[in-house]
Order: C-alpha cells, then sequence, then structure tokens
C-alpha cells in the first residue's frame, strides 16, 4: 500500500486567471507536419482542471500502484470532494489513516480498492477495516 505525503494543497479562493494560447492545429505524435498559425483562443488551467472551487484540492502522487492508469510518483492530483464515489472511479481515501489512491471497485457484491498495476494486490474493503473516501480523481498533472 502506498501513501501520500500529509501535506494537500488547496486552489486559491480567489485564482488569478493566466490565459494561455490555445493553438487550433493538433501536434502530430508521428511525423512533422505543417503548423496552424494562428490561435484559436486562450485557455485558463483553472477552467480546465476545476470545476468546483471549494470542493477541490491537490495532492502529490507517491508509489507505482496506479501506473497503469497514469498515475506516476511525483504526479498531482485533482480530487473533487464533490463528486460521488462511484465504482471505476479513482478515488482518494484514507485507510486506517493513510491516505491511498485507488480505483474503487465492486465485484460479487464486496466493495475493493482496486491497483493498477499487476505488482499489487487489491483490497478487499472488510468491516475492519477504515475507510473514508475524500474525494474522486479528475485530472492528472504528470510532468515529461
Amino acid at each position: 500500500m502506498h501513501s501520500f505525503p500529509t501535506h494537500i494543497l488547496f486552489p486559491a479562493l480567489t485564482p488569478k486567471p493566466v490565459s494561455l494560447p490555445l493553438f487550433s492545429g493538433k501536434v502530430s505524435a508521428g511525423f512533422p507536419s505543417p503548423a496552424d498559425d494562428y490561435i484559436e483562443k486562450t485557455l485558463d488551467l483553472n477552467e480546465l482542471l476545476i470545476q468546483k472551487p471549494a470542493a477541490t484540492f491537490f495532492v502529490r502522487a507517491e508509489g507505482e500502484s496506479m501506473l497503469g492508469a497514469g498515475i506516476h510518483p511525483n504526479d498531482i492530483l485533482v480530487v473533487d470532494r464533490s463528486l460521488e464515489p462511484v465504482p471505476g472511479r479513482i478515488v482518494i481515501c484514507a485507510l486506517n489513516g493513510e491516505l491511498v489512491v485507488k480505483r474503487l471497485k465492486r465485484q460479487t457484491g464486496q466493495w475493493l480498492l482496486g491497483s493498477e498495476n499487476p505488482a499489487y494486490r487489491d483490497i478487499v474493503l472488510l468491516e475492519e477495516l477504515e475507510v473514508v473516501i475524500w474525494g474522486v480523481v479528475t485530472s492528472v498533472i504528470h510532468p515529461v
């Protein structure tokens, strides 16, 4: 089981808009193609990543149990506390006091916290475990 650092980051109450150019052309990941030389619009990352500021927080990932979901060590996860934690969603939860990120699953009547790496086992949520779901991961900020 991999944990998160104990510090949680929250978005600014009144974020300063930072409008960056969004080019209308797409970037080829294969062979080069001519680029479009005009800007479609501007993009504010707050608008893109944060739907409900009062219910949103950020946390930095640690460990490799969620690599298959595109979550790597040191990625920043955007978490929305207002979303319903339904099966299939990736959630942040306190499991016996330790923060973890896992995919919420329901199989044969049992709730599970699923890993996205075959080297890690899913966690069956038994009655003796203390589990508190803090929120649903909505985005991953991943440096390249």
